[in-house]
């Protein structure tokens, strides 16, 4: 096991915490030497085994937890958040070491963490749970795309998804409209007969902020005009923030557009790429027919 605050020995030496559960298992000196060394180059620990815990890096200090469990050769690792403690450059180096690790050693690893960006890239299987409940298990890109529920939909992407509420209605054709009628779209034809029944009903709409654009990708776009409310350039793109029915809503747009705070936009939707979800469960009204 990995823990997030490394549980390291500060009196002994990286040679030392690494050896010490072989110790405990009365393992021949020999072979402890053998398997430390081992796990020493794999993760570039070499010329730091006779330091202390207190003289190395909070990366060095995780990898010497990482060696640890390593020599002990176990089937199952269990990492409990052990990135946590360290800053944004280390965790993503830290990461990498981590899945090369993974692919190195064959063993099953079993990862622990609240940040979506490490389940993501180094997930083979993620499992979304919420209060104690398994609300998804699936492969990093079928849980967004495929979000089973509204929960999993708005945990799963950064920033995280949009949503709206509104009803399907059967009139001339089949279609959804906003609570207070700002967007109203047809639905796809693939999509109309598996939706009959939900007519008359409540469901909400999910819209990625990638899926929001300001140039019309088709003539069956969602077209609508809002204010920029904030503006935040993130180099090759850019986060716009504005209103639909009093609820904030965010795209990300090409940063070459030249966009000013408080000026009115057209945006674009196109109806293909928005979720829709039952109002009282949650559940993803189109998961079934999608999968």
């Amino acid at each position: 096991m990995v823990f997030q605050n490394y549980a390291l020995y500060p009196h002994m030496t990286v040679y030392e915490n690494m050896a010490f559960g072989l110790k405990l298992k009365k393992v021949d000196k020999k072979e402890i030497d053998t398997r430390v060394k081992e796990a020493a180059r794999i993760l570039g620990l070499e010329t730091y085994l006779d330091r202390k815990p207190k003289a190395l890096s909070g990366g060095q200090r995780q990898r010497v937890a990482v060696g640890r469990a390593i020599v002990r050769k176990p089937k199952v690792f269990l990492f409990d958040e052990p990135l946590s403690n360290l800053d944004a450059k280390l965790r993503v180096q830290m990461r990498t070491e981590i899945s090369k690790l993974h692919k190195q050693l064959g063993a099953t690893m079993i990862y622990v963490t609240h940040d979506q960006t490490e389940a993501m890239t180094m997930g083979d299987r993620i499992v979304i749970m919420k209060d104690g409940i398994v609300n998804q298990v699936d492969t990093p890109l079928n849980l967004y795309n495929k979000p089973v529920n509204q929960f999993v939909a708005g945990f799963i992407g950064r920033p995280a998804m949009n949503f709206l509420n509104g009803k399907i209605l059967d009139k001339t054709d089949l279609i959804f409209e906003s609570s207070e009628s700002e967007i109203t779209f047809n639905f796809p034809l693939e999509q109309k007969s598996n939706l009959k029944e939900y007519a008359g009903k409540e469901i909400a709409i999910g819209i990625r902020p990638e899926d929001i654009s300001i140039e019309m990708s088709q003539d069956k776009s969602i077209k609508f005009e809002n204010t920029l409310d904030i503006i935040e350039p993130m180099g090759n793109e850019t986060f716009i923030y504005f209103e639909i029915e009093k609820i904030q809503f965010i795209a990300r747009v090409k940063s070459f557009h030249n966009l000013k705070v408080g000026e009115k936009i057209k945006l674009y939707i196109d109806p293909e790429k928005v979720y829709l979800f039952d109002m009282t469960s949650g559940t993803n009204l189109l998961y079934n027919f999608n999968s």
